[in-house]
């Protein structure tokens, strides 16, 4: 970064740290005790959709990366598009196997960045829900290397649950590098894995 960008205020990017995924465990554990909240064995990777050979290519990578694993029941990850567009990447684990569901959404970062995807990648999530089936996602922004808590309302409608939000990340500020800009938790309404 030089000179010219610190006097205009841009700033250099967050590289991508994929490793942070693997702190999901340990906070799995504190959302457990602060909120309620457990894994429901599900999760995925956003993506903007993809054509062509190459994006074939490694989803059948993926796929028979997480085919070798022989405690996995079913098929380890399917693609869908949501209703605005985008692809995931969704993976279904029991609810106890959450490593393996962390280690399934690195496997599929990683191999979608290594063959030259990473530009495409949006997010990740880990989905949890509490005992009066409450929903809430813990969502890995590729881009910034940071998470935020997602809570959808039950209902039709496109609400949150902000203060939930808000004690989950207050919660989780010492297991996760949260996201301190509000502006950049994106609902993911529809989110397949949720």
């Amino acid at each position: 970064m030089g000179l010219l960008d610190i006097l205009l205020g841009r700033t250099k990017p967050v590289a991508p740290d994929l490793d942070q995924l693997f702190a999901l465990p340990s906070a799995a554990v504190t959302l457990e005790a602060a909120a309620s909240f457990t894994p429901t064995g599900r999760g995925a990777v956003c993506f903007a959709t993809v054509e062509g050979a190459a994006f074939e290519q490694t989803h059948r990578e993926v796929q028979a990366l997480l085919d070798a694993d022989a405690e996995r029941d079913g098929p380890p990850v399917r693609l869908t598009r949501d209703g605005f567009g985008y692809s995931w990447l969704v993976s279904e684990r029991v609810p106890d196997q959450l490593p393996q569901l962390v280690n399934d959404l690195h496997a599929v970062n990683s191999s979608m960045e290594v063959n030259g995807f990473g530009p495409q990648l949006l997010c990740s999530l880990a989905a949890f829900e509490d005992t009066d089936g409450r929903s809430l996602a813990l969502v890995y922004l590729y881009k910034r290397g940071t998470f935020y808590p997602f809570a959808p309302l039950p209902g039709a409608g496109q609400r949150r649950d902000n203060p939930l939000e808000l004690r989950v990340k207050a919660a989780l500020t010492n297991d996760l590098r949260i996201e301190q800009d509000l502006n950049r938790w994106f609902p993911l309404w529809g989110a397949p894995g949720l």
